[in-house]
């Protein structure tokens, strides 16, 4: 069973921001982060359990070859990304947001 992913607001901005910064770094390269973003939504849409839980029960997914990092929870059917977050960000910036 697959669960359907939901961006809250202030996680689709994250995503906008971070492949806006990368497009300007690297013509295309705002797209492959992307890319790589879909990919791991849908990994954790096949298999949420699979990435540990880092805050009462928010879970992280690590994106490849970019330093972020989605943070979601699950519930019922469906998963809820409370941020997209470069790992360099302190952990407080976005457990404001659960």
């Amino acid at each position: 069973m697959s669960y359907r992913v939901h961006l809250r607001p202030d996680a689709e901005t994250d995503i906008e921001e971070a492949a806006t910064w990368y497009e300007k770094q690297r013509k295309g390269l705002g797209d492959e982060f992307l890319d790589e973003v879909l990919s791991v939504f849908e990994t954790i849409s096949d298999n949420p359990h699979m990435y540990a839980v880092v805050h009462r029960h928010t879970r992280r997914a690590i994106i490849h070859r970019f330093p972020f990092g989605i943070y979601y929870r699950i519930e019922e059917e469906s998963l809820v990304v409370v941020a997209v977050m470069h790992g360099s960000r302190h952990p407080k910036r976005w457990q404001q947001r659960t």
